[in-house]
């Protein structure tokens, strides 16, 4: 029946998108998995990909951001509780990612039945948490941990033998209980202070022995991420100084730790995930490693999360990436799609450059996560991880501030996924290292580990021979390299020259001449610039796009 009062029809609006493979659809991201080593589980992450597109798991990811988690102090009788409660939608995501086994499952050789370690491990277990980012970001905040958490349990024997298996389980078990009687734990973390922030060091938490091998933990933590955790591994001075600790929810006894919940942060973006402010009064906690050891036994922690930073970070990218070309090719302007206007194709084949060097950078560097025991491998990880966490994680936010800007006025309000992207990707530069933290940790490779450094600018030599572009760029990095009074001043410019430079060689080798020669031209051989759209007036653009495009036929 035709509505009297209506005063127009509404057309030339975009079908949503969803329902999509996120996986079969993204060809840079197959291509890198399959280059990486992760070919064998393509059958299982295209299963992932169809469910991490769903319109159900969007709506799950909606609701779990549209309905903030509480914190509750106390019960009505006044008595203590720090519980943490989330919609059911929130829990959802949990149970399908820990399933896919996103929280632990590059550790699997160490559960029940053993085996050799996956060859691709990292590599597949990093696409699927990229796929997870662009489903709902903020649940993949525990899943890292838990995942980046049992290197550093696995320094205890004890600690290892009670937590791992609970830790290695697919299931998703949030009850407020005793690990003793659930079916999975998740573990969390709490480093920085109000004092100190990332200067751990400077934490005045305060740990004293007791009995039965607990320490008693009195102070604060200014963070303390995934508060429903069932353990934290947090640093805390000790008599021989800073030490690392697991302090778990319930004591050995059944009685409820010392953690008391302040309030919950009321962050910019990561919202369906808690981090909260906690004070430990008398908190129990095993010692993880030896006293005054706390930063060298919980560094894996940090590194793996890292990792983790920089994929999602690709990831979100891609979602971005996905929804601004999605809009162009259904977005009518005089007749025409919007993709098919000159100027739109250079800002969205720009920004697909960019998306393919960052995820082709990530999954480079997943790989030597795998591969670990062959020394250039280790030394790529060393040097690389904070080079790529640093510039992955910093051109995230520009890119999906352009995405967001194609869809013009629908990109900017909630009812579009880009406006909850684009309020998520600055916190991956920030968690874990910030941008001069990365730039410092790179600069102590350089100056305390000079063999590590020295394999890997062997590689990138190598890689960069036979183009002259590339070529030119190594010697203006060579040049800062050996600029040691210089080099404090300019680590930043140092870690984006190691950066762009590897991740164009990467596409040189393995991506279309499209992508390649594009990117080189306009990263290593163009003109300086600070926006997206210039320089490819001389790119394959439709082969660009047509890589890109979300709707793949």
């Amino acid at each position: 029946m035709h509505d009297r009062f209506a005063t127009h029809d509404v057309t030339n609006q975009v079908p949503p998108l969803s329902d999509v493979n996120l996986y079969a659809s993204d060809i840079a991201l197959t291509e890198a998995v399959a280059r990486e080593g992760g070919a064998g589980s393509a059958r299982a992450l295209n299963a992932f990909g169809l469910t991490a597109g769903s319109s159900e798991a969007q709506e799950l990811a909606r609701e779990a951001n549209a309905t903030l988690p509480r914190l509750e102090t106390h019960d009505r009788y006044g008595r203590r509780l720090d519980v943490v409660t989330y919609h059911p939608s929130y829990h959802e995501l949990m149970r399908i990612s820990c399933a896919e086994g996103l929280n632990n499952s590059v550790w699997a050789h160490l559960g029940p039945g053993g085996g050799a370690e996956r060859p691709a491990a990292h590599v597949v277990r990093s696409a699927g948490l990229y796929l997870a980012a662009q489903l709902e970001p903020g649940h993949c905040c525990p899943l890292t941990m838990a995942n980046a958490a049992v290197p550093v349990l696995m320094q205890e024997e004890s600690l290892a033998r009670d937590w791992l298996p609970l830790i290695l389980s697919r299931s998703y078990d949030p009850r407020f209980a005793p690990a003793a009687d659930k079916s999975a734990v998740m573990i969390g973390m709490g480093m920085t202070e109000k004092q100190g922030g990332s200067d751990v060091r400077a934490n005045t938490t305060a740990a004293v022995p007791g009995s039965e091998g607990l320490y008693h933990l009195t102070g604060h933590k200014w963070f303390l991420s995934a508060p429903m955790s069932d353990a934290f591994l947090v640093l805390a001075q000790a008599k021989a100084g800073l030490s690392c600790f697991l302090v778990p929810r319930f004591l050995p006894d059944g009685r409820v730790n010392g953690l008391h919940f302040q309030r919950l942060k009321d962050k910019l973006g990561n919202r369906s995930n808690a981090s909260s402010e906690v004070e430990f009064h008398e908190a129990g906690g095993w010692l993880v490693g030896e006293e005054g050891r706390g930063v060298p036994a919980i560094v894996d922690m940090l590194t793996y999360c890292r990792l983790d930073c920089a994929v999602s970070s690709a990831g979100l990218m891609r979602a971005a990436l996905a929804y601004a070309l999605h809009h162009a090719e259904h977005r009518l302007v005089a007749g025409r799609t919007l993709v098919s206007e000159p100027l739109m194709q250079q800002v969205l084949a720009d920004l697909a450059l960019d998306v393919e060097a960052a995820s082709a950078l990530s999954f480079r560097l997943a790989r030597a996560f795998d591969r670990v025991r062959d020394p250039r491998a280790a030394a790529w990880r060393r040097l690389m991880t904070p080079v790529t966490k640093y510039w992955v994680c910093k051109i995230a936010p520009a890119l999906v501030a352009e995405a967001m800007e194609s869809l013009g006025g629908n990109g900017y309000v909630e009812d579009w996924p880009l406006a909850r992207i684009y309020r998520e990707v600055p916190v991956n530069a920030i968690w874990e290292g910030s941008g001069n933290v990365m730039a410092l940790d790179v600069l102590r490779v350089l100056q305390r580990e000079p063999d590590v450094a020295e394999m890997v600018t062997d590689e990138l030599r190598g890689a960069c021979s036979g183009d002259a572009d590339l070529s030119a760029a190594f010697q203006r990095l060579e040049a800062v390299l050996y600029e040691p009074r210089l080099l404090d001043a300019r680590a930043r410019q140092l870690v984006e020259m190691l950066a762009v430079l590897a991740a164009a060689a990467i596409l040189r080798a393995q991506a279309p001449a499209a992508i390649a020669d594009a990117f080189i031209a306009t990263r290593i051989a163009g003109p300086a610039r600070q926006t997206y759209g210039q320089g490819l007036d001389k790119a394959d653009l439709k082969a660009i796009l047509a890589r890109s495009t979300p709707n793949q036929a």
